[in-house]
């Protein structure tokens, strides 16, 4: 008997997998790069959803 799997681990293993295809042929400093621009696109989402819904910012 096959155990299904909760959504959010099928999510996360497809993320996982996108990351290491983008990745897999790139040298350390690239990867660090790769991670940090990840970041701050997501550190600009967030953002500019708080500034929608006018909540304040998240101290660093």
């Amino acid at each position: 008997m096959k155990i299904e799997e909760y959504p959010c681990v099928t999510i996360k293993r497809q993320a996982q997998e996108r990351i290491y295809e983008e990745t897999k042929g790139m040298t350390p400093e690239q990867r660090l790069a790769y991670h940090q621009r990840s970041f701050a696109r997501l550190q600009a989402r967030q953002a500019e959803l708080r500034s929608r819904l006018h909540l304040p910012a998240q101290p660093a």
